[in-house]
């Protein structure tokens, strides 16, 4: 399998640190509000990729970590006059219940950063001792930029240039304005725990080290996220853990594209934040998982209703082919399943995966229109390449009919009337029937001497 090394910037061979065990580690949601068609991209992309390498052979441990301690979830809760507890199960439950519509395999480990405390102290007394951390009067503990020599190696960004460029106010409690917050001291009314440095709690970047190390170990084989965390929270996550350990911390660095609405970025200033409840209103969460599958994980992705009708039209006609079709057969298309396996291996390439599952859809159909011998196989194999990507595991004649304006008894008695019509050649009153259920969106197929519907649009 390759791999797109973002620390690289190349595609490289992926070879695990102990073979056939994969450890992954990816950055999860900060629960202060409902998960937005962003995160939905990142629930996706990585839940494909564990998909994957599973169905490889590997025995993969996914840890995918709650932020459940942060100043977003604090302000919340001042908001409203609640616990910042109330506010984060609030949407952790909301997270899950999205998670659940998108079809996402639940990880082997769901760290909660509030559980992390005692791992995050551990880590920052190393730093300390070491000289890469230390005390402030202010009662914060700070992350000494300068005494990592390699800072920038993922991103790039080189501190000369980062302090250079700074146009905000600097922290007269650093001595560096690149330093960045380990510990912060206690405030009034807000979430804190004991520490060797007074009462507090954790900054954002030192939860993950700690969640990840503590599940994964100093070094571990991948880490994944949204391309936004690239820099600053993995570019101070890998100089905090390599400080601390004086290991590689992570070996492969993976990160998915940015989701833009029409073709501008997402944001609550422009009006365009779209939550992933937003869109399962109005789209089906299978599709919606489609859609995302449709794009390579590295580029960005356009979301849009145009676009959301054109992946449900697609993945409608995926299903289309599979209706009516023996699915229960063993064998398989080998050439189509190398082909899908080599696309998936080319660094995750689902375009090409999809590809594949359309074009055994298009000789399904032949086949099943001619008769063929080896449409079973062919059915069995889109089905299971299918599973593969987490698509394609419904009922196909209920996710063809779906929900209609008629009940389906009257679409079952006016198919029934249309046949009459047409043994008594009433051919008028069968064309009468076919455009009624058209105006209500539905359309009739007529094969092998039956008559099938499904929901157009």
């Amino acid at each position: 399998m390759q791999i797109h090394n973002t620390m690289t910037r190349q595609r490289e061979t992926f070879e695990p640190r102990e073979p056939g065990r994969v450890g992954l580690y990816v950055c999860g949601i900060t629960v202060y509000d409902h998960c937005h068609i962003g995160h939905a991209r990142a629930l996706v992309v990585y839940d494909l990729l564990v998909r994957h390498l599973r169905a490889s052979g590997y025995d993969v441990t996914y840890v995918r970590n709650i932020t459940d301690v942060d100043d977003k979830i604090i302000d919340r809760a001042a908001r409203e006059g609640v616990s910042a507890d109330d506010i984060s199960e609030r949407f952790i439950t909301s997270m899950h219940e999205d998670a659940k519509a998108l079809g996402t395999l639940a990880p082997t480990h769901e760290p909660r950063a509030m559980d992390s405390i005692e791992a995050a102290v551990v880590l920052i007394k190393r730093l300390i001792e070491s000289g890469h951390a230390y005390a402030g009067d202010n009662g914060d503990v700070y992350y000494s930029v300068s005494s990592f020599s390699e800072y920038g190696k993922l991103s790039g960004r080189k501190p000369a240039e980062l302090r250079s460029g700074l146009r905000v106010a600097v922290d007269e409690h650093k001595r560096d304005p690149l330093d960045f917050v380990m510990w912060k001291a206690a405030k009034p009314n807000e979430p804190q725990w004991p520490s060797p440095w007074g009462p507090g709690r954790p900054g954002w970047h030192i939860e993950c080290s700690a969640m990840s190390i503590s599940l994964l170990g100093e070094t571990f084989d991948i880490h994944g996220g949204g391309l936004d965390l690239e820099f600053p929270h993995h570019e101070n996550e890998i100089a905090q853990s390599e400080a601390a350990t004086g290991q590689q911390f992570a070996r492969y660095w993976m990160h998915n594209g940015l989701v833009r609405v029409d073709d501008e970025k997402m944001s609550k200033s422009l009006g365009n934040f779209t939550t992933i409840r937003d869109v399962l209103d109005r789209y089906d969460g299978e599709q919606i998982r489609s859609f995302i599958a449709s794009s390579h994980y590295r580029s960005p992705l356009n979301y849009s209703d145009a676009q959301l009708d054109a992946a449900g039209a697609a993945l409608r006609r995926l299903y289309n082919a599979l209706r009516g079709q023996q699915l229960d057969s063993n064998e398989l298309d080998t050439e189509a399943v190398a082909r899908f396996d080599a696309a998936m291996d080319d660094d995750l390439n689902t375009p090409e995966a999809m590809a594949v599952l359309h074009e055994l859809a298009g000789r399904l159909n032949v086949a099943s229109r001619s008769g063929g011998a080896d449409a079973d196989k062919l059915a069995a194999t889109l089905r299971h390449l299918g599973a593969r990507l987490g698509l394609l595991q419904r009922d196909p004649d209920l996710v063809l009919q779906g929900e209609t304006s008629l009940p389906a008894e009257r679409i079952g008695a006016l198919i029934a009337e249309r046949a009459q019509a047409r043994t008594a050649k009433n051919f008028a009153r069968s064309d009468e029937i076919r455009d009624e259920l058209a105006a209500a969106g539905i359309a009739l197929e007529d094969a092998g001497g039956k008559t099938t519907w499904r929901r157009e649009g």
